[in-house]
């Protein structure tokens, strides 16, 4: 039977050198009435400090979540994929103020379970050739992890390689619904993601770790549906019930509740806006252009997240394509910037880690990712540049097994700035910082194991379009208006291979032209 607390008590039940794991996704999903109650009790007693901090997604949207009890003391090691969002830990990480291991976020949703089920370790082939192989960094994500414990491991199998993420114990596991009945069951009818909740909970509960659970509601016993459970009374030994869900437990970043989002109603697809031209419409709908007419289809945060959605809903070329997003969200148009993960009129949500069950196993026709730098072995950074730290997420879990990928990027960055005019884009201010780099500063994907598995991968620019092959990258196309010496070569770092074809990208790309899979595909291959 759950025993109901506020979160000073919940605090104060925390043991120093406690280890604690979060679930959550972005903005969504954070039990931030607990982490803020836990972060008051250190500020003000000291306690409980030096805290191991577990975590698979990022647990942000740069507000909320995580960022709550980033806190120098408190905090004294926190193992998870990604901190994009979360400026404060960022800081925590780059400072060494504290132990850093960054992994994939569906090799940890993964972890979950394989702890639930009392095993030493989750076994992968996700992050060979990655950063996060012992044979380079092991996912230590600063200077001050050097040293310390190896939580990755390389083992062979009948001479097959594969990694073993090693199982850390949980004292505390935090989940969040929208309620609970007075013997503990958990619904989650309000919640935007099902997230690892389950999973979670189980994996605490075979360690003989604590569940806490925060809510917005109580309901008498027996008046839930059954199937609505998602975590059973028996898994949760505390319950926190909101005072300020307007605050302290809010659906998404922008909204305390929204049926549409948590799947209860539908909004009328010709009241969602389209996307006004820009660099980053340009890009997505190159990038689109790669996409198979019948596919199941995967978008990463940044570009791709911000336009790939809205780009098939306005032209109309959902039919045929299923659309997913990391955070178990099927269907729909997503939302974008830090509102990433969740989507308008999804088809389904299901739990976060059997998404990623799919992505691992089968692996995706497509996935479209953001790129921040590529070298000339196809390698992409995403996650660290010298000191300064992003994470993973669930980027390497989806890109290397998926069958294709194109990878969205703007080709300069850093007060970049472009135009398009009569159907050709012209450049106002190039970008001071170069991403197509000699070497990469970490290789979040790893060209040479693309490249052995034979993998179709593409980089698609405002400007230029380039294909991995064995030998290298190859530049295919280049953008009407663009000056291949001026704008592209020199723009680089190293020098790519020109396809003996070299092609000026489809001019309809820079128009308002709407085009269909079929048409994609036929004249562009």
């Amino acid at each position: 039977m759950a025993v109901f607390k506020n979160p000073e008590e919940i605090a104060q039940s925390i043991p120093d050198g406690s280890t604690i794991a979060l679930a959550g996704f972005g903005g969504m999903g954070q039990c931030d009435s607990i982490l803020k109650g836990i972060r008051d009790s250190f500020l003000r007693s000291g306690h409980p400090r030096d805290l191991t901090v577990f975590h698979a997604a990022g647990q942000s949207d740069k507000l909320n979540g995580i960022e709550y009890i980033a806190e120098e003391g408190l905090i004294r090691r926190v193992i998870g994929g990604h901190w994009g969002l979360a400026p404060k830990m960022k800081l925590l990480i780059e400072e060494n103020k504290i132990e850093a291991y960054c992994f994939p976020q569906g090799q940890l949703t993964h972890l979950f379970r394989t702890m639930a089920s009392g095993l030493p370790g989750q076994l992968s082939r996700i992050g060979l050739g990655t950063f996060v192989d012992p044979r380079k960094e092991g996912g230590k994500f600063n200077e001050r992890t050097l040293g310390k414990e190896d939580l990755v491991k390389l083992i062979t199998i009948e001479e097959e390689e594969f990694l073993l993420y090693k199982s850390i114990p949980f004292d505390f596991v935090f989940i969040r619904g929208t309620t609970v009945d007075e013997e503990g069951n958990l619904t989650s009818e309000e919640e935007a993601l099902k997230l690892e909740v389950l999973s979670a909970a189980q994996a605490a509960r075979a360690h003989g770790g604590v569940v806490v659970a925060q809510v917005k509601y109580v309901a008498s016993k027996g008046t839930l549906h059954p199937k609505d459970v998602v975590v059973p009374g028996y898994l949760i030994d505390t319950v926190n019930i909101v005072d300020k869900p307007e605050t302290d437990h809010r659906q998404i970043p922008s909204k305390a509740y929204h049926p549409v989002f948590s799947g209860n109603a539908r909004v009328p697809s010709q009241r969602i806006e389209k996307l006004p031209m820009s660099i980053r419409k340009i890009i997505g709908r190159r990038a689109v252009q790669e996409m198979p007419t019948f596919s199941v289809a995967n978008i990463g945060i940044g570009i791709p997240g911000d336009v790939i959605g809205p780009i098939l809903h306005e032209e109309q070329l959902q039919a045929g394509v299923v659309l997913t997003l990391e955070s178990g969200v099927i269907g729909g148009i997503p939302l974008g910037a830090n509102q990433f993960g969740i989507a308008q009129n999804a088809t389904a949500i299901i739990d976060h880690e059997y998404l990623f069950d799919y992505y691992h196993g089968t692996g995706v026709d497509i996935t479209f990712m953001g790129a921040a730098e590529v070298d000339r072995l196809g390698n992409v950074n995403v996650s660290k540049f010298g000191n300064r730290i992003t994470g993973c997420g669930g980027f390497i879990d989806i890109t290397q097994p998926a069958k294709k990928v194109v990878f969205c990027t703007t080709f300069t960055g850093g007060g970049f700035q472009a135009e398009i005019n009569d159907g050709r884009l012209n450049i106002i201010q190039e970008g001071n910082i170069k991403k197509f780099k000699s070497e990469v500063s970490q290789i979040t994907f790893s060209g040479e194991y693309a490249s052995k598995l034979h993998k179709e991968i593409i980089y698609v620019t405002e400007r230029a379009v380039f294909e991995l092959t064995m030998d290298g990258l190859v530049l295919k196309e280049i953008a009407p208006g663009i000056d291949l010496a001026k704008d592209v070569l020199e723009q680089m770092e190293f020098t790519p291979i020109i396809h003996q074809n070299l092609k000026v990208m489809d001019m309809r790309i820079f128009g308002k032209e709407r085009m269909s899979l079929k048409t994609y595909n036929i004249e562009n291959k």
